[in-house]
């Protein structure tokens, strides 16, 4: 707080207040970020998606948009933690075309989780068990399901619905 010397008719006060923001401890506070692009290849796409997947954002998707002049676009958009921002946006600088990044903090409610491997006759297979209050969910993961259908000839939702009678 700081009064100043020279003298005016009305009160010549000024204060300040810093505020910092606490890091999120709970994990539930994430980013989005999103770019409109229409000028971008569908291979450098599905290569972008690939390596911000790899890099660690937590999803990815492509929504189709139309931009000025009625042009077809997409707009990418990057869920990422608070920490992994600069490199997305590396990401998105040099596999795309995009030329501009918009960023807004968002809050999601994450489902308690936990990855089980379980043993069918076709093989090993990745689950995802999740629970919501006394309720428990059951997801097979799809690179699992797609293997044992490769492996066993079955179709996919067979292959599915016997991963989560196993879970």
């Amino acid at each position: 707080m700081g009064a100043g010397k020279k003298e005016f008719k009305q009160a010549n006060v000024l204060r300040a207040m810093i505020l910092s923001e606490e890091e999120d401890s709970a994990g539930d506070e994430m980013w989005v970020l999103e770019s409109n692009i229409d000028d971008c290849s569908g291979e450098a796409l599905g290569l972008a998606m690939e390596s911000l997947l790899y890099a660690g954002a937590a999803d990815v998707w492509y929504t189709p948009i139309f931009m000025k002049k009625n042009r077809p676009a997409y707009m990418l958009s990057v869920i990422c933690k608070k920490n992994q921002i600069e490199s997305m946006e590396e990401i998105l600088f040099i596999q795309t075309t995009t030329i501009g990044i918009r960023r807004y903090p968002v809050n999601r409610t994450v489902l308690p989780r936990e990855k089980r491997t379980v043993m069918t006759q076709w093989g090993e297979a990745e689950i995802k068990v999740c629970r919501y209050k006394d309720r428990e969910f059951i997801y097979p993961e799809y690179e699992s399901v797609k293997a044992l259908c490769r492996k066993s000839g079955l179709d996919y939702q067979t292959i599915y619905r016997n991963l989560q009678r196993e879970g």
